[in-house]
């Protein structure tokens, strides 16, 4: 929400709509320092309210992504009540609109390395954290379209529960299985 309120403050009064569709749209793949002086100027901003703005708009994204929210309502529902109107509804229709080529991009991305280790945290404010295993698995992939300037590997790190660990080996075992039974082994 604070980070929405942000958002809301440096793009009040709003600036043109395909301003605003240009920075939701590249800001979902991370704040760059490209990216960052382009909003800036864009907007008439300083680098840093540029950066909190980019910074927003990638976390908004992924959080769409992340909980599969497919509908207007599902997105404004994120929105602190106080957020612009227009500006709100802009950038929700923005994001579905986009919605489809960032899972085809997502989709079309190769692993390039997968890493993982088991941590044991010893010492946490949590006591309930404490002892706990937890499984780090860190992904390196290549998109095969990247952006000007953009980088073609991102890495990322997803820390897995035992429950988590246990659902997606699950999982991967049953595309294994089906894979099996198309191929006839």
């Amino acid at each position: 929400d604070a980070a929405l309120m942000l958002s809301h403050r440096i793009l009040t009064p709003a600036p043109s709509k395909d301003a605003v569709r240009d920075v939701c749209v590249q800001s979902h793949r991370g704040v760059s320092r490209m990216l960052t002086e382009n909003t800036a100027a864009t907007f008439s901003i300083p680098a840093g309210q540029a950066a909190q703005l980019n910074q927003s708009l990638h976390t908004l994204s992924h959080h769409i992504l992340f909980y599969n929210l497919t509908s207007p309502e599902q997105i404004l529902a994120v929105f602190p009540e106080s957020f612009h109107s227009s500006l709100k509804n802009l950038i929700t229709k923005i994001l579905l609109e986009n919605r489809k080529s960032i899972l085809n991009r997502i989709a079309m991305m190769d692993l390039k390395e997968l890493d993982w280790r088991v941590d044991l945290v010893t010492g946490s404010d949590s006591v309930s954290r404490m002892a706990v295993p937890t499984c780090l698995v860190q992904l390196k992939m290549e998109d095969p379209c990247p952006t000007a300037g953009g980088d073609s590997v991102s890495t990322v790190t997803v820390e897995l529960g035992r429950e988590s660990l246990d659902t997606i080996l699950d999982g991967l075992g049953r595309i294994r299985d089906q894979l099996s039974v198309v191929a006839g082994k």
